[in-house]
């Protein structure tokens, strides 16, 4: 138990996932109009909680109201709505097109749960972290296990609370615990396990589950880095880069890493940031409402040390960079003329700390990136075809978003993935639903077709080699 988190007794937590199991084997989850109920009790948790929710949050680490309800529990009751008015056309067996012989076999592909799931969700967005993936499991029919982050812990406890409030706990139950829980959870075996976090803790997650053979969504996350054309809008590029590093203060998985933008344009790029500073914030990020906080006394320590061992200018001015460490509060700074040795890209800073690369071409950018792991995410502000191809072509990323950032998240039809060290498996909406979901393949073969068959029983006569092996002849394409 911490001060104010009430953890779950290790003992319970077998008998939790036992439970769970039991329901699942019941097959009262594979009821549509079932998932159809607690996809509505989800969104109406985001509703009706939202106050408590915004509160908890608040009191974690002074996250703002509008980024509570716009950027967390609105996307929950969109996901689960548009989940359940769709869930119908997904689960629909599939008929595949196959060649005429095989018709009358019923060639089918059944989407199925694949079980008993567990959904680990970090600190830094806890609502939609949390509440998205397990959208995905109610959908496809799982029960799950939700492991939210003890760093959170009013959101944590509140959590607790109200999943048995608004869901069927027989299928849906919450486990709250620091190392010593987790540590027991990833010694059970899980159908799916879907963790959202950084790699070193996904390097466990994955080789816990690779003991059971348990398939996992990795959502990481890495330094997502921005590309700004020397032909592009630098007041514009400023104030979209600026809003995306602000956001939590910083602390997602998608906030701009880092600047790569061509060495005579650096300091027009700056004028930029501070022209649209002053606007967000008139009297300085420290006390303003909007702006948030950091999560614990750890990361505010880690994102000073890494600040104060940079070698790059700091860019003062409007930026005065105040720290106050009593209440974590961390004002966003801009360090220009960084090199690729400087401590700010040593690892991802997931927080308001924002370093400028000079490059004197293109070339110089992209081998920049290639030099690194996969980014979640590649942002480029650039109105040129050529440049845009070059990127798409030339680089690799979890995504690529161009003339702004955070958009690509507010696209839930798209795809969310990382590559490489930014994680794998999609996620948001259908591809959430697929992430839980198993494809079970099907034929049923009618007593008619035995003299179809016939040839491939032994012995085998010339005739069934040239029929059944009959793309041994055929032509391939110079």
């Amino acid at each position: 138990m911490s001060g104010i988190l009430t953890y779950t007794a290790i003992e319970e937590i077998p008998k939790i996932r036992d439970d769970l199991r039991a329901t699942f084997k019941t097959g009262v989850t594979r009821s549509l109009e079932w998932r159809k109920r607690q996809l509505y009790q989800l969104a109406r948790l985001a509703q009706n909680e939202a106050e408590a929710i915004s509160d908890a949050m608040t009191r974690d680490f002074a996250k703002p109201r509008f980024e509570v309800i716009v950027a967390e529990l609105a996307a929950v009751v969109r996901y689960a709505l548009e989940s359940a008015e769709k869930l119908e056309e997904w689960a629909q067996p599939e008929r595949p097109d196959v060649p005429d012989f095989q018709r009358s076999w019923n060639p089918t592909i059944y989407k199925v749960p694949k079980g008993t799931v567990l959904i680990i969700s970090p600190w830094n967005y806890p609502v939609v972290l949390t509440l998205q993936p397990l959208v995905g499991a109610i959908a496809a029919g799982c029960c799950a296990v939700l492991k939210p982050s003890e760093a959170v812990p009013h959101f944590s406890g509140l959590l607790a609370k109200l999943v048995p409030k608004y869901l069927d706990t027989s299928a849906y139950r919450v486990i709250n615990g620091a190392i010593p829980e987790t540590t027991k959870i990833l010694e059970l075996q899980w159908d799916h396990i879907f963790y959202t976090g950084n790699g070193r803790v996904a390097r466990i997650v994955a080789s816990a589950a690779a003991k059971h053979l348990t398939p996992c969504s990795l959502e990481l996350g890495g330094k997502s880095p921005v590309v700004v054309d020397a032909a592009y809008d630098m007041e514009l590029a400023a104030k979209r880069i600026l809003w995306g590093k602000c956001n939590n203060a910083g602390q997602i998985c998608v906030a701009p890493d880092y600047i790569l933008v061509p060495r005579q344009k650096q300091d027009e790029l700056v004028r930029g940031f501070e022209k649209a500073y002053k606007c967000f914030f008139p009297n300085g990020a420290l006390d303003d409402a909007h702006y948030g906080g950091i999560v614990n006394d750890f990361h505010f320590k880690r994102l000073s040390a890494m600040l104060d061992r940079s070698q790059g200018e700091k860019v003062g001015g409007v930026f005065e960079g105040r720290r106050d460490p009593e209440r974590r509060r961390f004002e966003p700074v801009i360090v220009k003329g960084v090199n690729e040795n400087d401590s700010l890209l040593e690892e991802e800073i997931f927080g308001p700390v924002l370093p400028i690369v000079a490059v004197d071409s293109l070339d110089e950018a992209i081998g920049f990136i290639n030099a690194r792991p996969h980014p979640l995410v590649l942002y480029a502000f650039t109105e040129d075809p050529t440049v845009k191809e070059r990127l798409i072509n030339e680089t690799q990323s979890g995504g690529i978003a161009f003339n702004d950032t955070f958009q690509h998240l507010a696209v839930a039809e798209l795809p969310f993935s990382g590559i490489g060290e930014s994680g794998y498996g999609y996620q948001f909406l259908r591809y959430s639903f697929d992430a839980f979901t198993h494809l079970r393949s099907s034929v049923d073969i009618p007593k008619c077709e035995e003299s179809n068959l016939s040839l491939r029983y032994p012995p085998h006569k010339p005739e069934a080699y040239q029929i059944l092996g009959s793309a041994m002849n055929i032509r391939i394409p110079e």
